[in-house]
């Protein structure tokens, strides 16, 4: 494996460590706030990180930057909805469906995957499963939540194509300030209440900050170098992380069926490198690193 794919793999497992944490913090914001409320202070703190970058006149990049934007926006508000009506650990489920929804777009659009990409994916679907199942029977929040896994297949494969094409920096600002505009209409269109008591002041700092800003920069890195499928299985780790977190914070500890499922994850994220995919053309530049 080239030291390059390694390092895509760094940032990918990095911005997933991070998104481990965000299901049970975007559940307790919602005591307080609406959906939209949440994702636009979140993405406003986030879109302030990135102002320095947000001066490019490319018309190209900034086309690409709304067009990520537009559908990481969809895919945002729609697990936050879904966060109103059902558990954490079942949305947490319910979007690592798109580990199994790209290589269908794929497929569709005529991309040939080897053996290694289905076997993960169906691995990392029955071991979030197991992690994650609850119990709980099927509710209006599992329907929204599954427009985030379709969203988020969409997201991921137009990210692999355009992270390689422009720098990663102002590439990340224009898709914070797209979903901060779109997170305002929504919410004026719920015409939300503010109330400065009970205020989640920390976790909103933390979601725009570090599951925003820096992972969503840290994605647009890992994936100009490793290709779309690969990435997806990845971040079904997220709750893996999750459970660990849980463990070290809170004394929580899985019974079998959840280190089964834990293992399954793992086990297809290592099953998803063993046919590697081609690796890319394009020679990764500083400046393309930076912006």
């Amino acid at each position: 494996m080239r030291r390059s794919q390694l390092l895509g793999l760094l940032y990918l497992n990095l911005a997933t460590l991070f998104w481990g944490s965000t299901f049970v913090l975007v559940k307790d914001g919602l005591q307080t706030l609406g959906p939209g409320q949440i994702n636009f202070v979140r993405f406003a703190i986030a879109t302030l990180v990135f102002v320095p970058f947000l001066f490019k006149r490319d018309a190209q990049l900034w086309r690409a930057g709304l067009e990520l934007g537009a559908v990481l926006f969809v895919a945002y508000l729609t697990q936050t909805i879904g966060l109103q009506y059902t558990t954490a650990s079942r949305s947490a489920f319910i979007t690592t469906l798109y580990v199994v929804a790209l290589p269908l777009l794929l497929g569709v659009l005529g991309h040939r995957l080897g053996w290694p990409i289905w076997l993960a994916a169906g691995l990392a679907v029955l071991g979030v499963g197991l992690l994650s199942y609850d119990g709980s029977p099927p509710n209006l929040g599992d329907l929204w939540t599954l427009g985030t896994a379709l969203s988020y297949a969409l997201y991921i494969w137009r990210l692999e194509h355009l992270a390689r094409r422009f720098a990663a920096l102002p590439l990340t600002g224009i898709q914070m300030l797209a979903v901060t505009l779109l997170s305002l209409l929504w919410m004026l269109w719920e015409r939300p209440v503010w109330n400065a008591e009970g205020f989640p002041y920390l976790s909103l700092l933390y979601l725009g900050l570090v599951a925003s800003a820096l992972c969503i920069w840290l994605q647009a890195l890992g994936q100009r170098r490793v290709p779309a499928p690969q990435a997806a299985v990845i971040f079904t780790l997220e709750p893996v992380y999750a459970a660990a977190f849980a463990y070290v914070l809170l004394g929580e500890r899985l019974g079998w069926q959840g280190m089964l499922g834990a293992a399954l994850i793992i086990a297809a994220t290592l099953i998803s490198q063993l046919r590697g995919g081609k690796p890319h053309p394009e020679q990764i530049t500083p400046e393309m690193e930076s912006g």
